[in-house]
């Protein structure tokens, strides 16, 4: 994940995605690229054309955030993208090296005793911590019995991208596979874009791209957008079908780090579904 590579493929596929009309622009006759060409890109950032050219070689170093708040506004990226552009902008001439999440090992980061106390405090509902790879870091005890087949897949850790790609056992689990899947692998491109030097996520990368079709095509099209709430549907081995809603917040304390936390509406079969999967006789 070579950051030039990056950047240019992200501005391609951006500028491949805007028709004509959707930029206000005559369609023409006899396109042969999709989407705009560099030089309607240009003139609609208001730079020269062989400027923009060069941003989408790769080369953002030294960019001034007024040039790249015109091209995003070219591309009509959203607020993800626009985010996604800047991280890679930083990473692009090293001025992220502070702001950036500390390089860890999932393998051997332990949770503070107070976040595990949170993380147990939550009795109704699957609590945990992800890292920006996928990585499932720390758990309440629910949370442990809900994934008990992203444990059973045999990785420490357990890595959510990982299972959703390889692991037949998620076809099941995922009622709405390629909805997940879509998520996962935006949250894998936004991280790639703010922590470009993870050696990790680049292994991961490769080996989710040799050896699924499906993620393959997925992080070719450089989609990147924010999941911090919403609503899933499961489908666990002891209990059946769930539909929980779950949240998302960042660690302060712990930059890079993610808390979710999934519940049921009260009093709904996934409600109880949760109390069944929660007793002592299945935990």
């Amino acid at each position: 994940m070579d950051n030039r590579d990056e950047v240019r493929e992200f501005l391609t596929s951006r500028r491949a995605g805007i028709t004509p009309r959707q930029a206000g622009l005559p369609a023409g006759p006899r396109r042969r690229v999709p989407g705009l060409r560099r030089s309607e890109v240009a003139a609609l950032a208001d730079v020269s054309v062989e400027y923009y050219a060069k941003l989408e070689r790769g080369s953002l170093a030294g960019v001034s955030p007024t040039v790249l708040e015109a091209v995003a506004r070219a591309l009509r990226l959203d607020d993800a993208e626009r985010t996604h552009l800047l991280h890679l902008a930083q990473a692009a001439e090293g001025s992220d090296t502070l702001a950036r999440p500390r390089s860890r090992s999932g393998r051997s980061w332990t949770p503070p005793k107070t976040l595990q106390w949170t993380l147990d405090a939550v009795t109704a509902g699957p609590a945990f911590v992800l890292n920006g790879r996928q990585d499932v870091l720390a758990t309440n005890l629910l949370a442990r019995a809900f994934f008990s087949d992203i444990y059973d897949g045999g990785t420490t850790p357990p890595n959510m991208a990982r299972f959703q790609f390889l692991d037949p056992a998620a076809l099941r689990f995922y009622p709405d596979w390629d909805l997940i899947a879509d998520m996962t692998v935006d949250v894998l491109r936004i991280e790639a874009g703010r922590n470009p030097h993870d050696r990790a996520l680049h292994d991961l990368v490769g080996e989710l791209c040799t050896r699924s079709d499906a993620f393959r095509t997925r992080w070719g099209s450089h989609n990147v957008r924010r999941h911090g709430t919403g609503i899933k549907r499961f489908h666990h081995p002891v209990v059946g079908g769930l539909t929980l809603a779950w949240h998302g917040t960042s660690v302060d304390d712990e930059p890079g780090l993610a808390l979710l936390i999934y519940t049921a509406e009260p009093g709904s079969p996934s409600e109880e579904a949760l109390r069944l999967l929660a007793s002592p006789a299945l935990t």
